[in-house]
């Protein structure tokens, strides 16, 4: 029903910034929450960012002050903003939306393929 495809992913220095970007295409009006996660290696999957329809927002501590997620409702996008990246940073960042019905239960969650981001010197 829905498509997540991200962009944006790429090397980048300590410091630096990266924007990256969600398009999501197919059943739209079922989305409801969005959100950004990412897993490094060897690591467990963790959020970073979520926005919801309405524009409400919430960070991961490690992000807050350094991370802006926003959506666009009439492109069907989601993106994040990143600055002050530091190696820690490095991991494959997932776009993931909730799926609900009419009625507000939830259906399933869907997931980008994932793109890689690398802080590194």
């Amino acid at each position: 029903q829905v498509q997540l495809v991200e962009s944006g992913g790429g090397l980048v220095q300590p410091g630096g910034s990266l924007r990256l970007s969600c398009a999501a295409s197919g059943s739209i009006f079922s989305i409801s929450v969005m959100a950004w996660y990412r897993q490094a290696p060897g690591k467990q999957r963790e959020l970073v960012a979520v926005i919801t329809r309405t524009g409400n927002t919430n960070y991961a501590d490690s992000m807050k002050g350094r991370a802006t997620i926003s959506r666009d409702n009439a492109k069907n996008t989601v993106d994040l903003q990143m600055n002050s990246l530091k190696p820690e940073d490095t991991a494959v960042y997932y776009c993931n939306a909730n799926l609900r019905n009419g009625l507000g239960a939830l259906l399933y969650d869907a997931w980008g393929q994932g793109t890689q981001v690398t802080v590194s010197s």
